[in-house]
């Protein structure tokens, strides 16, 4: 799969500048924030063919999507407004947080949030940045939390340090858009906190959580023929 190093949404901000969509960013992003480095590592997916799939290391946590956004879609809802169509997705157990405006280009960490949060939030190191974030919002809806993170400077500082740890110079009105894929009780959860809500896409298992996202992934891609700049990502358990 063809997939330079792409970025955040198209929504420009100095306190949130894009970050990219690589691997080595996104680890010392998250292990900086809490994540122990023998909890969980983020790896590339080289491409969506059943042989390159085979090759990721198992068992996958999470899966991060970044791909062109498109116009029409990178508009924010007005504040408090949930559409109906989502509004029933979301489980109790789900940790989902929105991107309101002001958050910029935030989208990549926002993604990261829904990946930890989803997967290992239980694991994170004590008094950490991310620890003390989850067990602070964990009772809020999705725009309490994004207040929150709006205010929260160490996770802004980390993120700033990760945009400018990338090998690419990023600009800041990048048309680009991470999403989360995660699997919970058995269903496949797509986490976009530009949408309303958690989006449910059927069935699916730890096992399968891979194989099923990109499905979902490949559907997206056909919509927007005309880009290569796509960039799939996993977070997967580092194992012992």
């Amino acid at each position: 799969m063809a997939a330079p190093p792409a970025a955040a949404s198209a929504c420009s901000g100095e306190r949130w500048p894009p970050l990219e969509s690589s691997p080595e960013v996104f680890n010392q992003f998250m292990w900086s924030l809490g994540v122990p480095q023998g909890e969980a590592e983020v790896h590339d997916v080289y491409g969506l063919d059943s042989d390159a799939l085979a090759m990721v290391p198992q068992p996958v946590l999470a899966v991060i999507f970044c791909f062109p956004d498109p116009p029409e879609s990178s508009s924010h809802p007005p504040e408090g407004v949930l559409p109906t169509e989502h509004k029933q997705e979301a489980s109790d157990d789900m940790y989902f947080i929105k991107q309101i405006e002001s958050l910029g280009n935030a989208c990549g960490t926002i993604a990261l949030l829904h990946a930890v949060g989803n997967a290992c939030s239980e694991n994170l190191l004590d008094n950490s940045c991310f620890d003390l974030f989850f067990k602070s919002t964990a009772s809020m809806d999705p725009y309490e939390r994004a207040r929150v993170f709006e205010k929260d400077d160490d996770i802004a500082r980390a993120h700033s340090l990760a945009a400018s740890a990338g090998d690419t110079e990023l600009p800041d009105d990048v048309e680009e858009h991470y999403i989360c894929f995660v699997a919970l009780n058995g269903t496949l959860y797509e986490l976009d906190g530009m949408k309303g809500g958690p989006i449910k896409h059927g069935s699916t298992s730890p096992e399968s959580l891979l194989q099923d996202a990109v499905h979902i992934i490949k559907d997206i891609m056909h919509k927007i023929p005309n880009s290569m700049n796509f960039n799939v990502m996993v977070l997967s358990r580092t194992t012992k």
